[in-house]
């Protein structure tokens, strides 16, 4: 899809792919009628700036549309397209020892007991370790410096899955 492409799509259409890129559908709504974008970075910039003014509520909403770190079904439904990116996303998991997988399973529910919230990260790139490792010391994180290091994160992912959506 070109940024033309986007452009031209029905409001509730251009939601539902901003919706793909991140859960928040107040931040889908917002970008969808903040078009036309000029170009690929004015889109990147709303992104941001309308991620700036989200909500607790809309955080853990967008939160709810991953799967956890080694597991392939999100709390939301998603669709194909999010489930194929989130594959993407954790393809490394794929080659993680057992005990790694359960490390992480582990401090998984761990993190979600303590701050309500699966545990987000920004995978791509990353080994299993390397996740394991920031989630051991993120679940540390009082809950507020948490919920901004998770936004962060998402924030992240957005952007790559804006990125994917422009291709």
């Amino acid at each position: 899809m070109t940024i033309d492409d986007l452009n031209e799509l029905p409001p509730q259409a251009a939601g539902d792919e901003f919706l793909k890129c991140c859960g928040s559908t107040t931040w889908a709504r917002a970008m969808a009628q903040a078009r036309p974008f000029g170009n690929e970075e004015e889109l990147f910039i709303k992104a941001d700036q309308f991620a700036a003014g989200l909500k607790t509520e809309d955080w853990l909403e967008a939160f709810r549309a991953h799967p956890k770190i080694g597991e392939k079904k999100a709390a939301k439904s998603r669709t194909q397209q999010e489930q194929s990116w989130s594959a993407q996303e954790q393809s490394a998991i794929r080659a993680a020892s057992a005990d790694i997988i359960a490390q992480l399973a582990n401090r998984n529910r761990e993190y979600e007991a303590r701050f309500g919230f699966i545990f987000i990260v920004c995978a791509t790139g990353k080994s299993p370790g390397e996740m394991l490792a920031i989630l051991n010391r993120r679940i540390d994180n009082d809950p507020q410096t948490e919920l901004q290091v998770a936004a962060e994160e998402q924030r992240k992912i957005t952007r790559l899955r804006l990125e994917k959506l422009l291709e």
